[in-house]
This record gives structure tokens, C-alpha cells and sequence, in this order.
């Protein structure tokens, strides 16, 4: 079974910088949207920013736009989440995400179209 792996959570200072990875396969990168969501303690999970197939095309929630950003590297299959500028309500525990090849915005902003989930990874922001 393809999974998602994600590395680099962990622990920063308000105002600090994180970066999440999210390796997958070749054939997941090449025909699956990737996302990140988020769940804080007793909140639903959300949307955080995503990346259509090609990585043209990102969409990004307005709590977090202009402070992350995603990205991916073709040669590694990896798609990541640089987070600057944190607060400490970004703290969450953060899922990649893998959706069959969508397109339009609410498809990629949409929980519930993707089908592929990593195992989650937590990232703790001190203020």
C-alpha cells in the first residue's frame, strides 16, 4: 500500500520557522493533488494549503496565507510546508494528504476528496 510519510514536526517559538516534508511514490506525486490539514485538540480537521498535480496551481487557507507555503520536488516525490512567521494557534498535528488528480478549488480545499492520508505529525508552538 503507497503511503505518505511525513517528517518535521516538532517544537518552535512563536514567530519561529518549521518545515514539513511529505515523501510519497512517484505515482502518487505525478497524478494525485497533495494537501495539508490540521486538527488542534477538539477541532475538526482543516484545511491548511494544497497543490494541484504540476504544482501550478496552490490554494492556501486565510489563516495561514502569506505565512505558509507549499511546495514540492519532483525528484524526490516530496511536497512540503514551510511555516514562518508561527503562532501559537498554528499548534495542531498536521496530515498530508493525496486526492486523485484534483483540479478546481474546492475540490482542493475540501477535506473529504482526499483519499490518501499520512500519519500525521505534531507541531507545538511555545508563545
Amino acid at each position: 500500500q503507497e503511503q505518505l510519510v511525513e517528517t518535521g514536526g516538532g517544537l518552535a517559538q512563536a514567530g519561529g520557522t518549521l518545515k514539513l516534508s511529505c515523501k510519497t511514490s512517484a505515482r502518487i506525486f505525478n497524478n494525485y493533488a497533495m494537501g495539508w490539514f490540521r486538527q488542534a485538540p477538539g477541532k475538526e480537521r482543516e484545511f491548511v494549503a494544497s497543490r494541484a498535480v504540476g504544482g501550478e496551481r496552490t490554494f492556501s487557507a486565510s489563516s495561514v496565507k502569506g505565512r505558509f507555503t507549499i511546495s514540492g520536488d519532483h525528484a524526490k516525490n516530496t511536497v512540503y510546508l514551510e511555516m514562518k512567521n508561527l503562532r501559537a494557534e498554528d499548534t495542531a498535528i498536521y496530515y498530508c494528504a493525496a486526492g486523485w488528480r484534483l483540479w478546481n478549488e474546492e475540490d482542493l480545499t475540501t477535506r473529504d476528496h482526499y483519499s490518501v492520508w499520512g500519519q500525521g505529525s505534531q507541531v507545538t508552538i511555545a508563545s
